[in-house]
């Protein structure tokens, strides 16, 4: 691959992520560190990406881009069933209820919710469903409204006043960006205005993003760091911005 390809490709792939590092920039091209920072320099001249500490995120820091729920779901698979692990740890206890929001690590908590532990579970998202019903130890209710074809998840003002109605013991939420500037984020205003409903629906809110996420803005935010209770991400986040949450007051779990 000629070093204009893989740049293009680099350019495509931040693009599309959000976020990713040097060293997996490394790894997926075959090329040393050193050799993926001279190329993320080219992308910043060109205003194609903009470097942060250990890799890159599009130029403008700010994604509008939306990638179908098939694409996210291929990506950082090891991190997201990680994640969905650790926040095992955090359900309520039996006979409490969960809101799960719409998303590829969602899926994954839904996938291992144990079926001896008893939850009423809503949830706007249609693909989480079919894991939901199969546990018998849930009481899964489906929340109203138009279904997105990128995301397959009911939005809209239905699903935002049926939320109003709702007082849940705890929110699993997804993001596509967490940052301390823009707190909680996603690119589609009806997605965000959704989450924003879901966040105040309940007691305690876990935002659940790997680490690709972490320091990425996307377009529209519809959380605070202030309202989120833990943030559950995976064994690669920046230790920097780790601490960099924790000292805004935000718990992090690492799965």
């Amino acid at each position: 691959m000629y070093a204009e390809e893989r740049q293009q490709a680099m350019a495509t792939q931040v693009s599309a992520q959000g976020r990713r590092s040097v060293a997996d920039l490394a790894q997926d091209y075959g090329v040393t560190t050193e050799t993926v920072r001279r190329d993320l320099s080219v992308l910043e001249r060109l205003g194609l990406v903009r470097r942060v500490h250990g890799g890159a995120v599009p130029a403008s820091g700010l994604t509008s881009l939306e990638v179908t729920l098939g694409e996210r779901g291929r990506a950082q698979t090891e991190e997201k069933r990680a994640i969905a692990r650790a926040a095992l740890d955090l359900l309520p206890p039996a006979g409490a209820s969960v809101l799960l929001d719409a998303g590829s690590t969602t899926a994954r908590l839904a996938a291992v919710l144990p079926e001896g532990h008893a939850l009423t579970v809503y949830t706007h998202a249609v693909p989480l469903l079919t894991r939901l019903v199969s546990n018998p130890a849930l009481a899964v209710h489906v929340l109203p409204g138009r279904v997105r074809q990128t995301t397959r998840a009911a939005v809209g003002p239905d699903t935002v006043a049926a939320l109003a109605d709702l007082r849940v013991d705890v929110a699993f939420v997804g993001a596509n960006g967490v940052s301390l500037a823009h707190g909680l984020s996603t690119p589609d205003p009806e997605e965000a205005a959704t989450k924003r409903a879901l966040v105040s629906s309940a007691r305690r809110v876990v935002a659940l993003a790997d680490a690709s996420k972490i320091g990425v803005d996307a377009m529209v935010r519809f959380a605070g760091l202030d309202d989120v209770d833990t943030l559950v991400t995976d064994s690669s986040v920046d230790p920097a911005q780790r601490r960099a949450l924790t000292e805004a007051g935000l718990e992090v779990v690492v799965g």
